[in-house]
């Protein structure tokens, strides 16, 4: 596709009319991982598939999403760092190496999807549109609260003697090595406070990053991120930040999402991008999911219309959600998808 040398600025509108309007993103990670056999209870979560012996599942979980739909896969770097690789024994060279390899397996995966898609088009996938939808890759970055490892990125408290230069000291190198590693955007997740978008910002800006990014805020209800702070906000910071070229919500609650969406509308035009969780709570001590009061897992997926009527445009799936969550997501976009590229 024709983006890489796009000004940010329209970078996703570009994207976006190549996929007709709407985009998917893809869905939870380390629940597939953990789906196939992967045991995941150690602090780098996720970014320990990147270890060259689970890398074939990293690979296989990208295949899965790409297979439902998805337009946008995210890296396995959302809790990799040199800093935490380095706590688990690896050297500095090793850290750096599993992050740009984090990125490198998802370009695989897409050149591994675009081949069988050739080969294979006139016996499984039906739908040219589907067929033929722009694919990019998106380097995960998650908070400071996810490398600490004790659930902070779900309460946003970082305490005093954590500062925005604190912040930017913490992300730069791993933002510029997953930059260097040709991933085609930075998603910057599940930001729990103002203070660390603001870092974001300010990062972006001092490195000379040209790589689109995006910022998705992790919410408590319709108006206020997880650590209390506005949305609008959050939210007008990123309008603020050249290189932001999409804002949104994820790991939250679906049924925030539209008043939300409405609350971002107010503080930007910039594209907006949802992709929540299944509706159930993270408990932090216990290292589990519970079920809430809220909608079930693919509940939300007969909401993705009412959405996009709301001003949202990219949709997708965060914590325990699914290739079919996105399976889902994809067909309420493109139409019914008959087969798959396997």
């Amino acid at each position: 596709m024709g983006l890489k040398g796009k000004e940010t600025p329209s970078f996703f509108r570009d994207f976006l009319d190549e996929c007709g309007g709407s985009a998917v993103i893809d869905g939870g990670f380390a629940t597939e991982l953990e789906r196939l056999g992967a045991d995941l209870n150690d602090e780098l979560w996720s970014a320990k598939c990147l270890v060259s012996s689970s890398s074939h599942l990293v690979r296989r979980v990208h295949l899965d999403y790409l297979d439902a739909g998805a337009n946008i896969i995210l890296t396995a770097s959302y809790q990799a760092t040199v800093q935490g690789f380095e706590a688990k024994g690896f050297s500095r060279e090793e850290g750096v190496t599993m992050l740009r390899r984090s990125v490198e397996i998802a370009r695989e995966a897409r050149e591994i999807y675009h081949d069988r898609c050739t080969k294979d088009s006139s016996d499984f996938v039906r739908n040219e549109r589907f067929r033929k939808r722009p694919i990019l890759i998106a380097a995960s970055v998650g908070s400071y609260g996810a490398y600490l490892a004790d659930g902070s990125e779900y309460v946003g408290d970082y305490g005093d003697a954590v500062t925005v230069q604190t912040l930017k000291d913490f992300h730069r190198e791993r933002v510029k090595i997953l930059v260097d590693a040709g991933a085609d955007l930075i998603a910057f997740e599940t930001i729990p406070n103002k203070l660390e978008a603001q870092a974001y910002a300010e990062l972006l800006d001092e490195e000379g990053i040209e790589t689109p990014a995006w910022f998705s805020f992790s919410c408590k209800d319709e108006c206020n991120v997880v650590s209390g702070d506005s949305i609008f906000e959050c939210a007008s910071i990123a309008d603020s930040c050249r290189q932001v070229a999409a804002v949104g919500v994820n790991c939250t609650a679906p049924r925030f999402i539209h008043g939300l969406i409405s609350s971002i509308k107010k503080a930007t035009s910039k594209p907006v991008l949802v992709y929540p969780n299944s509706g159930e709570t993270y408990i932090a001590e216990s290292n589990q999911w519970v079920k809430s009061s809220g909608l079930a897992e693919d509940d939300f997926v007969p909401y993705i219309g009412k959405w996009r009527d709301a001003g949202a445009s990219l949709f997708g799936g965060c914590c325990r959600t699914t290739p079919y969550t996105i399976r889902g997501i994809a067909e309420a976009i493109y139409g019914k998808v008959q087969d798959k590229c396997i």
